[in-house]
């Protein structure tokens, strides 16, 4: 009895999968956000525990060591921040457009210092305010 109920569960998560496969990124975003308040998790514990899972404790600690975050507050050129956030997050055209659209909104982050100047500095230049954390 125990395998049935093993297969039912894999093939939930392979129907969730499938289903999420067809979100934008943005929405895939909005999706996280919305388990993590609902359930009081964070999925950036999941992220920082990866590198455990495949490098061992030292890419853990070098993950912990800067998390950082850079936050869009404010566009002035729209077309300028699409190309950039593009450039940051390799999102496409659409998504891109979205998440400017949504500022105040986070563009990216878990980086390190050095991303987060870089990033933030791509942003600026692009007309936009931006807001590390």
């Amino acid at each position: 009895m125990e395998n049935v109920s093993s297969a039912g569960a894999q093939n939930n998560v392979e129907k969730i999968a499938a289903l999420i496969s067809e979100l934008s990124v943005v929405e895939v975003c909005d999706l996280v956000k919305h388990l993590e308040e609902q359930y009081g998790v964070s999925a950036q514990a999941a992220v920082a525990a990866a590198p455990v899972a495949a490098g061992g404790a030292g890419a853990a600690e070098e993950v912990a060591k800067d998390p950082d975050t850079v936050m869009l507050t404010k566009v002035d050129n729209k077309i300028a921040a699409i190309k950039a956030v593009r450039a940051i997050t390799g999102l496409g055209l659409k998504e891109a457009k979205e998440l400017v659209e949504k500022a105040p909104v986070v563009v990216k982050d878990g980086l390190s210092k050095e991303d987060v100047e870089s990033f933030a500095k791509q942003l600026q230049e692009a007309g936009c305010e931006v807001e590390t954390k």
